[in-house]
């Protein structure tokens, strides 16, 4: 039985997006079996026990392996940024993964690791134990052209992006990019977390593959820029399979939460929402804010509101275990009361995309986590875009600049955001033209989505795709398993490693073969995958004489046809049936 092994990075957010992905594959592929590797958080990043049990419940193909706590290496200072945990922790989970991989393969042929940017350090394993790796990027493509062309970026600079504020770097693909608009781990050279991402952006394209949780018609310009190999200079252009839009279907449970009642009572169209994820939090002085710009707005709201950090807690990332909030002490006096007809606050959690989907929402301010906004793009809710952490300033540049989906709230230098910005934002998105223009656009988006995941579009075909790597592999390494030339071949390709130029590069150059025989050319082929991999080598004498016009065309149109008919062969049977052509992710053959 075949399976795919998936390693996601602990906070709920990245683990819903992957089982997502899981779902979907199980759909298409219910013979596989999906594997999912749980790593216990170095914080705390939600509770993942109540969906976990949820997914174990319903999909019996989907298996949860929790690994064992992997012990952190001892730090005598706290890291400045949250993701250093989790890459300490992730390294440090090696031997873990290493064993479960080693487990799953006894009694199952696993097709691929799938693994979270956040676990590169597991490449390696997969390396060791000769199964494909692939990463799945779970924010957008636009984000990911970033990350592919960072390493550029960081050879041709010498400072930390920190300290170049006004000059915008020209990302492919992408609108121009101020430094203070990238994910904020990439801005300090001398940080931990720095070193880490630079060893991501290097590993990424030393994949199989990597899978994007967007859909085409969202992104078309990042996902171009990649696939035209113009964000990897030095290195591969490797398979980009974008599957998207991923998003939980419904993540409330139980009986219906008070906010959704409450939404029962409200005109179609007329309420603002505000969440700002798992991890997002703000000070005790900008909740105020929020709350009188609210109030002066005049809109309808539903307002997610969790306990302010305490001491020296980071003030956006709330990482560490809090009570519910008592909001008469955190709130201004009397707000409650004065806004009970037309507003709701609720503490700590709502069911978001169950809100977004509900008729009487009209508008989103959110802190750009891809999930929130696609769950968004998939409401048809426009957005009010409010970056915290990681990548979400980038995001912010996505939705608001390239897609056009939603209004930026703009800050201080230091990150605060006045009432009186809250209030312009939150009438703008509800109550005027261009809030209109971005509802329709958004709505529009909402459309391509589902037919991006319909038989026949861009993400159906992206997964067929994908599938069709790993059926390749299967089926290429199940016909060596029992070759007896598999020794020689190995020999022979490690042999010439050197001389190759792999995939990624306009043509694969081989140094002159030596002739075998006095008077013969000793002839060799090899056939590599998109990866540079070599599937297939053979090699023979051929008499030392030119072929005529001819012979020439009698074997070239041989070979020309006995290509269409493989190809046509290997053509999804969803797509027709046999084709006059094949064309992949970079080639044809017509």
């Amino acid at each position: 039985m075949e399976a795919i092994v998936f390693y996601p990075a602990p906070p709920i957010s990245h683990l819903i997006s992957m089982v997502e992905l899981g779902k979907l594959i199980l759909t298409l592929q219910p013979s596989l079996s999906i594997h999912i590797l749980i790593t216990p958080p170095p914080y705390i990043a939600g509770d993942t026990a109540p969906y976990i049990a949820q997914i174990s419940a319903a999909f019996p193909s989907i298996t949860f392996h929790h690994l064992p706590t992997a012990a952190l290496p001892p730090s005598t200072t706290p890291p400045t940024h949250h993701e250093t945990l989790i890459f300490k922790l992730l390294r440090s989970n090696n031997p873990n993964v290493h064993h479960a991989l080693l487990s799953i393969s006894k009694n199952y042929t696993v097709l691929g690791l799938v693994m979270d940017f956040f676990c590169f350090h597991a490449l390696s394993v997969a390396t060791d134990l000769n199964i494909p790796a692939y990463f799945f990027f779970t924010s957008g493509a636009g984000c990911l052209a970033l990350f592919l062309y960072f390493t550029t970026l960081h050879e041709n600079t010498t400072t930390s992006f920190k300290d170049i504020k006004s000059t915008p770097f020209d990302v492919p693909g992408t609108p121009p990019v101020l430094p203070t608009d990238f994910p904020k781990p990439f801005l300090d050279r001398d940080d931990k977390v720095y070193e880490y991402l630079v060893e991501v952006c290097y590993q990424l394209p030393r994949s199989a593959g990597i899978i994007v949780n967007t859909f085409d018609s969202l992104e078309p310009r990042p996902l171009k820029a990649i696939t035209d190999g113009l964000c990897v200079l030095n290195g591969p252009t490797l398979p980009i399979y974008s599957v998207g839009p991923l998003i939980i279907a419904k993540d409330g449970g139980g009986s219906v939460p008070e906010c959704l009642t409450w939404l029962d009572s409200q005109p179609s169209r007329s309420v603002v929402f505000l969440c700002f994820g798992s991890l997002g939090s703000f000070s005790v002085d900008q909740l105020e804010e929020i709350a009188t710009g609210l109030e002066r707005s005049g809109q309808r709201f539903l307002w997610v509101v969790k306990n302010p950090p305490r001491g020296h807690e980071n003030l956006s990332v709330a990482i560490s275990e809090r009570p519910d909030p008592d909001l008469d002490s955190i709130l201004p006096k009397g707000f409650l009361d004065r806004t009970k007809e037309r507003g709701l606050v609720v503490k700590a959690w709502a069911p978001q995309v169950e809100v977004l989907n509900h008729d009487s929402v009209g508008g989103f301010v959110t802190h750009c986590g891809w999930n929130s906004m696609l769950e968004a793009v998939c409401a048809g809710v426009p957005m009010v875009a409010w970056p915290l952490y990681a990548e979400q300033r980038f995001n912010r540049i996505m939705m608001v600049e390239e897609i056009k989906i939603g209004l930026p709230m703009v800050e201080s230098e230091n990150g605060f955001v006045s009432s009186s910005e809250v209030e312009k934002r939150v009438r703008e998105l509800m109550d005027s033209e261009e809030g209109d223009s971005i509802r329709k656009r958004t709505v529009a988006m909402k459309n391509e989505a589902k037919a991006a995941l319909r038989e026949g579009g861009s993400s159906r075909v992206a997964l067929t795709e994908l599938f069709m790597s790993w059926n390749r592999t299967l089926g290429f390494w199940n016909s060596l398993k029992h070759d007896l030339k598999f020794d020689r071949l190995s020999s022979i390709h490690r042999k010439r490693k050197k001389e190759m130029q792999f995939f990624g590069g306009s043509e694969i150059s081989l140094s002159p073969p030596t002739p075998a025989v006095p008077g013969n050319n000793a002839h060799m082929m090899y056939v590599f995958n998109r990866n540079g991999v070599c599937l297939l080598y053979e090699e023979w004498n051929q008499p030392l004489h030119t072929l005529n016009a001819q012979q020439d065309h009698k074997l070239m149109f041989g070979l020309h046809f006995s290509l269409k008919s493989l190809t046509a062969k290997m053509y999804p049977t969803s797509f027709g049936g046999v084709v006059p052509c094949y064309q992949s992710q970079f080639y044809a053959i017509t």
